[in-house]
C-alpha cells in the first residue's frame, strides 16, 4: 500500500520568533526532512490567512489572543495575527524540504478558520485533500508538524473519520498545549483509532 506523509503547517510564524510560536517548533524540521524519502507521496499544508481574518483577536474589539468567541460554526479560539498571505510568517521554515507532491493552503476564507488539512472548522467545507488522496489511491497516512494539539490532531481525526489509515509521528510534532489541549487531543486521537508513533 502506498504511504503518504502529510506535513502540517511548518511555517515561520509557528516556529521560534514567529507570531504564534509553538515551543520547539523548529525541532520538527530535521526529522520531517529525514522521513520524506520513506514515503511514496508528500503533502504539505500551509495556513494562509487574509488580513483581518475572523480568527484573529485583533479583528474583534476588546478581545485578546487566546480568548474564545462563538462563531456560526462553534467556539473559536482567537489567535494573534499569523500566517498572513504573502508575508514572511506564512512562508515554510527555510530549512524544510518543500519538494512535495501537493501543497494545500487552508484558512483563506475570511469568515472561517481551518485547523484540519481536510476540512474548514465547520467540518463541511473541504480543502480538496480527500479527493486528491482517493484519486491517487493513497490510503495510508502519516502526519507530522505543528501543532500536535490543534492542526495535527484535527487533521488526524478527520482522516480517521474519513476511513484513512492514520499514524501521527509524535517525535516530529510539537504542541501549543493551551489549558490541557494536548492531553485532550491525544485522548481523542487514540479513541478515534489513530496510531501514535513515539
Amino acid at each position: 500500500m502506498s504511504e503518504t506523509l502529510i506535513v502540517i503547517d511548518v511555517q515561520n510564524d509557528f516556529c521560534p520568533g514567529g507570531a504564534l510560536a509553538v515551543p520547539g517548533g523548529d525541532e520538527v524540521v530535521a526529522p520531517i526532512n529525514a522521513m520524506m524519502a520513506d514515503f511514496d507521496a508528500v503533502v504539505l499544508t500551509q495556513d494562509w490567512h487574509p488580513h483581518g481574518h475572523s480568527s484573529f483577536a485583533a479583528s474583534h474589539e476588546g478581545k485578546a489572543p487566546f480568548e474564545t468567541i462563538e462563531l456560526s460554526y462553534g467556539t473559536q479560539v482567537l489567535w494573534p495575527e499569523h500566517c498572513v498571505q504573502g508575508e514572511k510568517g506564512a512562508d515554510f521554515h527555510g530549512d524544510l524540504n518543500t519538494q512535495a507532491d501537493l501543497i494545500i493552503r487552508k484558512g483563506f476564507r475570511p469568515a472561517i478558520d481551518s485547523y484540519s488539512a481536510f476540512f474548514e472548522n465547520d467540518q463541511k467545507t473541504p480543502t480538496g485533500l480527500e479527493g486528491y488522496l482517493r484519486d491517487r489511491g493513497l490510503q495510508k497516512l502519516t502526519l507530522a508538524g505543528l501543532a500536535t494539539d490543534f492542526c495535527v490532531a484535527f487533521s488526524a481525526l478527520d482522516a480517521a473519520r474519513l476511513g484513512f489509515d492514520v499514524t501521527v509521528a509524535l517525535s516530529a510534532c510539537r504542541a501549543i498545549d493551551l489549558e490541557g489541549s494536548l492531553d485532550k487531543a491525544m485522548t481523542r486521537m487514540k479513541e478515534a483509532g489513530v496510531r501514535i508513533k513515539i
